[in-house]
């Protein structure tokens, strides 16, 4: 009768729980109340292992386990059955993690093994939301770290998302020395809540975020498929232009953008509020989000100095907003 019980809390697992976000800052602080985690520039997972196997699921709830196999075969054997965990699918240039690299490994299902070989992935696993086929979320984060690390065996491509307590200041300048996107700081006593709160903050060492693309320009001189990207963002129903990119893509990356954007052609610009630009401009239909790494926003609301960094499958173009920082300290 045990094990029967044991199997039904398993397959009663939820079929979706919104993941808990973060909220951007530009102050650091260091407080015992809270801890400090790494910042990984990948993309968000949560899986869930029912008694039939285990789901690997993106943000927008796309199926993943064809795209990271091995992810799935290390969950299938080191997670137990009544599980629902939380982390990052990161792939590393050195000891950095990797945006740009890891584009190679999105959308691919059943990557060879050449593919595989050259973009290792690893999924760093930071929380844990059901345990045993039990809901675990009201545990405050310090007690559900340590149920993590007790009931997942950690190893292969399969990590535990370690952290520092207190000294957020002297950790967020350790990972800007060392080439990391940042930190996040977490409320130690805090319940995991979906959705985004203040109990989780974002020490950013550089500005990036999503933007909708909406456009391209024409290539100039030599250059092939395309001259620059067309970036927005929505407030509320509004695509609100934020300018054009223009570094930041290989030969390869040039001609598969190019040909996708082809496909979401139209006669007129999405964007409903921004200074556009008007020659040379091809319009698109605001489905493609990628990833910008930037210097600051100017008083105009424009991109400086931005950089591409790849097209984000995981993200929905409606749900890209402006990232606005909000107020530092505990």
């Amino acid at each position: 009768m045990a094990n029967a019980g044991a199997s039904a809390r398993h397959d009663s697992l939820p079929d979706w729980l919104e993941p808990q976000l973060a909220m951007l800052v530009h102050d650091r602080f260091s407080d015992q109340a809270w801890l400090y985690e790494r910042k990984f520039d990948g993309e968000r997972c949560l899986s869930y292992t029912g008694s039939a196997g285990p789901r690997l699921l993106t943000r927008n709830q796309l199926r993943v386990n064809d795209t990271y196999p091995e992810l799935a075969e290390a969950i299938g054997e080191r997670v137990p059955p009544g599980c629902v965990i939380d982390g990052e699918v990161v792939a590393f240039v050195g000891g950095t993690t990797s945006f740009s690299h890891l584009q190679r490994r999105l959308g691919v299902r059943h990557p060879d093994a050449s593919l595989m070989q050259a973009v290792p992935v690893t999924y760093y696993v930071f929380d844990i939301l059901y345990a045993d086929g039990v809901d675990v979320r009201e545990l405050t984060l310090r007690e559900r770290k340590q149920l993590l690390r007790t009931t997942v065996s950690f190893g292969g491509p399969l990590r535990f998302t370690t952290h520092r307590n207190t000294d957020g200041e002297e950790y967020w300048k350790y990972a800007c020395a060392n080439g990391w996107e940042g930190l996040i700081a977490k409320r130690a006593d805090a319940p995991y809540r979906a959705g985004r709160s203040r109990d989780w903050l974002k020490f950013k060492c550089e500005n990036s975020q999503e933007f909708v693309i909406g456009g391209f320009t024409d290539p100039q001189g030599s250059r092939s498929g395309f001259g620059a990207l067309l970036l927005g963002y929505y407030d509320e129903t509004q695509l609100c232009y934020a300018g054009k990119v223009g570094t930041g893509f290989d030969d390869a990356t040039l001609a598969e953008l190019a040909d996708e954007m082809q496909k979401l052609e139209r006669p007129d610009p999405p964007f409903t509020r921004g200074n556009l630009p008007r020659s040379a401009v091809h319009w698109t239909e605001p489905e493609l989000v990628a990833q910008i790494a930037f210097s600051e926003w100017t008083g105009a609301g424009s991109l400086r100095h931005p950089r591409y960094q790849g097209l984000r499958r995981d993200k929905a173009a409606a749900s890209v907003t402006r990232e606005r920082a909000g107020r530092a300290g505990p």
